[in-house]
């Protein structure tokens, strides 16, 4: 069995973390609404009462975005045999980026959640120069 190179190892990362990123919010509602308010059919327009638990909403929203271009890219790189330090490195910082990403953003500290999210940006645009060459 041939080890995963590192894209395929930090996209597999970013997936999980994206993936359980909605377990506090769903505590949450938990002890907001009591079990069965919570589990029955969700209400659009129902805000969590807790500022945190909207916030990491939108950020599990954004994950979910940014894991929609990260990981084809990573892919790619993957599949084309392109991996290089330079793009194992990004991989590694883009699955940090979003780590903190969405910390910050249920901490709600504005410019550092803008931060984070422009360097998983710059991260995403290394594997994407990469596949085109111009890394």
């Amino acid at each position: 069995m041939q080890a995963a190179s590192p894209e395929i190892y930090f996209t597999s990362l970013v997936a999980i973390f994206t993936g359980i990123l909605w377990v506090p919010i769903i505590v949450n509602r938990l002890v907001e609404m009591g079990v069965w308010t919570a589990l029955k059919n969700p209400q659009p327009d129902l805000r969590p009462h807790a500022d945190w638990a909207h916030r990491l909403a939108n950020a599990h929203r954004n994950a979910i975005e940014n894991l929609a271009v990260f990981a084809p890219l990573a892919i790619g790189v993957h599949v084309l045999g392109m991996s290089s330090p330079l793009t194992a490195t990004a991989s590694l910082v883009f699955l940090w980026s979003r780590i903190a990403h969405a910390c910050i953003y249920a901490a709600g500290v504005p410019i550092l959640r803008t931060v984070a999210f422009f360097i998983g940006f710059i991260c995403q645009m290394v594997l994407a120069g990469r596949i085109f060459g111009w890394l």
